[in-house]
């Protein structure tokens, strides 16, 4: 096992263990099976993609290991990334809460539903990654990259995005919370302000882009926005 798939392979199991205290420990039980298939589902999906990714492009999962507001170069972004995790993490926490306190009751098949947007949403993301190896989890312009224009790409400039907004979505309803849905509206307009900011950089330094935002009409959500 070479470096990268080790530093791959560690940030699995840092993530698991992170997401396990952010939903447990504030509902305050392990009896809480919407919150153990909720994430089950997660990280299989995260390890089936870096496996995928270890297996047919290890400069992508390069390039997704450097990430988060340490790694990004400008002082927006270090903002945006910080604000972009504090959403991320009360995405878990919220309806942690909820089930603790019983805010609110969501059905069993409602929690199913949301299981199965927290898979679509890393199967669209999955899709963005097969289509773009130069997804980098910060925002920078590679010396041989390109415009992208097929696949999701042609549905929205921002495809990843609205993956994450999908899976997004589906975690605080798969862990029976209505309430917790509410942590996407926040974290919704942070990646809006995200993919502004990057789109001007983008303008600017990758060749075409400019007239592949002509092209592609939609940023986040497709015929909506």
């Amino acid at each position: 096992m070479n470096d990268l798939n080790r530093r791959a392979f560690g940030g699995l199991l840092r993530m698991a263990l992170f997401l396990a205290v952010l939903v447990f420990l504030p509902a305050w039980t392990v009896s809480y099976w919407q919150g153990w298939i909720c994430l089950a589902l997660f990280l299989a999906c995260a390890t089936g993609i870096t496996l995928d990714l270890i297996q047919h492009d290890p400069k992508l999962l390069e390039r997704r290991m450097s990430a988060g507001a340490g790694a990004e170069k400008e002082k927006s972004q270090k903002i945006i990334q910080t604000l972009a995790a504090m959403a991320f993490v009360a995405t878990f926490v919220v309806p942690a809460l909820d089930h603790r306190f019983a805010w609110s009751v969501v059905p069993i098949y409602a929690v199913i539903a949301g299981d199965a947007l927290v898979v679509l949403g890393f199967l669209f993301v999955f899709w963005v990654f097969r289509v773009n190896s130069f997804t980098s989890g910060i925002i920078e312009v590679a010396a041989e990259q390109r415009v992208i224009s097929t696949g999701p790409y042609g549905l929205v400039r921002h495809p990843m995005y609205f993956g994450a907004l999908i899976m997004l979505l589906g975690v605080p309803i798969a862990l029976g919370s209505w309430w917790g849905v509410l942590t996407l509206i926040p974290m919704t307009v942070i990646l809006i302000l995200r993919l502004v900011d990057e789109e001007i950089f983008l303008a600017r330094s990758l060749p075409g882009y400019a007239e592949y935002r002509q092209k592609i009409k939609y940023r986040l959500v497709p015929f909506a926005w």
